[in-house]
């Protein structure tokens, strides 16, 4: 027995095994993973076919269903759906406003609050937000990327305000602020005044929020703006190894932060690319760590990941047919070795989901979890002449990324990737590659069902949608003044002075006096603002 396999069987042997029938529906009896013995195996190094030994004999990926609209209440209504649906995760989406760090009752807030996700102002929204919802059980993923660090000191402080210790939460914030500026543009600080946010948030999860993971390193919004598979692998992969390199100036040790680094995915339709583009992640990841950076803890070497499918691919057009769309998407996530999935409805390229929609969306990821018998082996796939060689070609394609950034950044990759974004080179990229697929849409080279060939029936295409209304925006407007009325205001101007003396000191690490702010009902908008007086706001300048 190679040492390969061996290594395997005792992982496999060590891991707790779910019960159930693990045959085909024929009745086949079904090994937990094929190849021979000299071949590489899942959770050996360097994790190409997978980052755990037994994968989903083991435990299914969490379907972790993004959700958020209207108020807190109306979010909080439906996660509890979600919940009772058989969802295992909660994922929250932030409205526009809230996104840009902006209070309800701002001008520029005005006819978007609660449109693409929920509003929160203060500690009052999040304890709505989260009411009734045991944060002991269930794992919290949050959207939010600029103002993180301020929501997620909201969110510890209504847990310890609900008697559930900081220590014991678990979840992720996505916080990864590199894409933003690469690609998803809700940026508000300039790019290194919000890295030292980044790192203070690394710095306070990996002292005491052990089940945390401080950022999620997002390809999402990079494939969403237009890149492709490749771009997403490099451009996702080079964020990573940057966030690496801050926390390693700020003298943190890698296997103390590492291991509660995660990754979020898109899983777009070209089905065989998007299953390489994830086995290439795990193995870049793994060596990079490991010889780059040297991390010697197993997990520090294993990059696990959320996915999502791809928002962009659905049309407006037979929304029906969107819930083919996902299943396949999904089932290239799964196949890939998802940790979590998230599956869009069918009426999201029109509004946000209707409850019946998103329950459709759900039970996609149930049918391929408890029909399909997918999960019985670990990288099915694995071995395929075809899936290999796809998979070496995403990985020679991002190693090409990264070289172009190490010139830039003179070897560093962190100064590499905030050159390419002061220089536009990721947006460049991002936007010939968009063009570029424009093109062959409308040339007809590629096929849109329903959109630019198979238009039968696009006439009688009516479903439900959600709609927010103006009265929805009012509640959430007359709910933050009335926080500010009951409020110790004394408190929150002493509190917003002490983050702004803290602010100008780039040694002090301001998670905890965002708590304190939280705890005081200071609002999102007046934290960023007060943040924004030493840290100054950004502004991209375009490409030409």
């Amino acid at each position: 027995m190679s040492d390969n396999r061996t290594l395997w069987q005792e992982a496999f042997d060590d891991s707790k095994l779910r019960e159930g029938d693990y045959s085909t529906m024929s009745g086949v009896p079904l090994e937990p993973v094929y190849g021979p013995d000299d071949a590489e195996f899942p959770g050996v190094y360097p994790y190409t076919r997978g980052p755990y030994a037994s994968m989903y004999r083991s435990r299914l990926w969490t379907m972790r269903m993004f959700a958020g609209f209207g108020t807190a209440d109306d979010t909080n209504a439906r996660f509890k759906e979600i919940i009772r649906s058989g969802g295992t995760g909660l994922s929250t989406a932030f409205d526009m406003p809230t996104l840009l760090g902006l209070d309800s009752d701002d001008p520029m807030s005005l006819g978007e609050v609660g449109r693409c996700g929920v509003a929160i102002d203060s500690l009052a929204d999040m304890e709505d937000l989260y009411a009734g919802i045991d944060l002991d059980q269930i794992t919290t993923s949050m959207t939010i990327n600029s103002p993180a660090a301020p929501i997620f000191a909201m969110f510890v402080a209504q847990a310890e305000n609900a008697g559930v210790n900081r220590a014991r939460l678990g979840g992720t914030l996505q916080n990864d602020i590199l894409k933003e500026y690469q690609a998803q543009k809700e940026f508000v600080f300039p790019p290194r005044q919000s890295m030292r946010l980044v790192r203070d948030t690394i710095k306070f999860t990996a002292a005491e929020m052990p089940r945390w993971h401080s950022i999620s390193i997002s390809g999402y919004h990079i494939r969403e703006a237009g890149s492709t598979a490749a771009e997403e692998l490099a451009f996702t992969l080079a964020n990573g190894f940057a966030y690496v390199e801050l926390a390693l100036q700020a003298g943190l040790p890698v296997d103390s932060f590492a291991p509660r680094l995660s990754f979020f995915f898109n899983a777009h339709i070209d089905f065989f690319e998007e299953i390489a583009k994830l086995r290439a992640a795990r193995r870049i990841w793994a060596r990079w760590m490991k010889e780059r950076y040297g991390a010697e803890l197993e997990r520090s070497l294993q990059l696990r990941f959320h996915t999502q499918t791809a928002g962009v691919s659905l049309t407006a057009q037979q929304p029906e047919v969107n819930i083919v769309r996902t299943a396949i998407e999904a089932l290239a996530g799964v196949l890939g070795g998802t940790q979590s999935l998230h599956t869009n409805s069918m009426d999201e390229a029109m509004a946000l989901p209707t409850e019946k929609a998103a329950r459709i969306a759900l039970r996609t990821q149930q049918v391929i979890a408890y029909e399909t018998n997918v999960t019985h082996v670990a990288d099915p796939l694995g071995g395929s002449y075809f899936v290999e060689e796809l998979t070496d070609e995403m990985e020679r394609q991002a190693e090409a990324v990264f070289s172009k950034l190490e010139e830039f950044g003179d070897g560093s990759l962190l100064e590499g990737v905030i050159k390419g974004i002061d220089e536009n080179w990721f947006q460049g990229c991002i936007a010939d590659s968009a063009y570029e697929l424009e093109r062959k849409f409308n040339s007809g080279e590629r096929v849109i069902v329903g959109v630019s060939d198979f238009k039968e029936g696009n006439d009688d295409a009516e479903i439900e949608l959600l709609r927010i209304s103006k009265e929805d925006e009012a509640r959430q407007r007359m709910r933050l003044e009335t926080v500010r009325h009951d409020r110790d205001q004394e408190a929150v101007d002493k509190v917003l002075a002490t983050l702004t003396d803290e602010a100008a000191d780039p040694e002090i690490n301001l998670m905890p006096t965002l708590i304190d702010a939280s705890h005081a009902y200071a609002t999102l908008g007046e934290i960023m603002g007060a943040l924004a007086d030493v840290f100054g706001r950004h502004t991209e300048v375009p490409t030409i």
